[in-house]
């Protein structure tokens, strides 16, 4: 078993095992030759790490092949349940998205990204990449942007200080001291926009969910640029949007 070193020590062994786990969330089954040719291992490796996850029920074979087993929804079912405000923002995100007809989704920071905990599917919804368990950058979406406003100032300097800033279409920010600006922006009007940042013809706008000084969260609607013109945004949206949010933040203080 060998480490890298750096600021913070990895175990390569362990790395091999989440790689095979990842991989195997984008196969509906696949076998050893496949996963060692795919991940740059010798088969060996990869057969030691696949009967280590079937040992500890993480994976199932069958006839040869792999893939993951249900306990991984269990453990992911146990994450969602750690959300304590998890059934109200599902609700206020069922209720905008039948009353918008728009993709709404509620996302939490993690590693310097967007997680995705929730995501409802309106009647005439766009389809996005994005979806629950999944990531995207923070600098280019709103929900991103919103979060990065509302969370402790030394915590969002240290995560734009860790950003790449990547580019994604001509508008995407990819400037430290712009993504300030819109940041201040955010914080001076109470919600976020993506304006065609993240993915070329698709607007967004996002409020943030507070308890406290401490920002849980925040709850988009994203719909294509024809529905999505600047005073739809600034007017009914954003009030949409800002109006979920508090209704979660009123439950989350109140509940329990």
């Amino acid at each position: 078993m060998t480490t890298n070193e750096g600021p913070g020590r990895t175990i390569q062994s362990a790395e091999i095992t989440l790689n095979i786990i990842s991989e195997l969330q984008t196969q509906d089954a696949t076998r050893v030759t496949a996963l060692a040719n795919r991940l740059g291992h010798s088969k060996s490796t990869i057969h030691n790490h696949l009967h280590t996850l079937e040992d500890q029920q993480l994976v199932v074979r069958e006839d040869g092949e792999y893939r993951l087993s249900l306990r991984i929804l269990d453990m992911a079912m146990h994450v969602r349940e750690q959300i304590g405000n998890y059934d109200v923002i599902r609700n206020e995100a069922d209720a905008l998205a039948e009353e918008t007809g728009e993709i709404i989704q509620f996302g939490i920071e993690e590693h310097g990204k967007v997680s995705y905990l929730y995501k409802a599917t309106g009647e005439q919804a766009v389809e996005t990449l994005s979806g629950v368990g999944k990531q995207q950058p923070m600098h280019s979406t709103s929900l991103g942007k919103t979060i990065l406003a509302y969370l402790p100032q030394d915590r969002t300097e240290r995560l734009i200080e860790s950003m790449d800033l990547e580019r994604f279409t001509s508008n995407t920010i990819t400037s430290a001291d712009a993504l300030r600006t819109e940041l201040e922006e955010i914080r001076q009007r109470g919600y976020g926009i993506d304006d065609e940042e993240n993915i070329e013809g698709l607007r967004c706008v996002s409020a943030p969910v507070e308890n406290g000084d401490t920002v849980l969260g925040a709850i988009s609607i994203t719909g294509p640029l024809s529905r999505f013109t600047d005073d739809r945004i600034h007017g009914e949206l954003s009030e949409l949007a800002t109006g979920a949010a508090n209704v979660i933040e009123l439950n989350t203080k109140f509940s329990g």
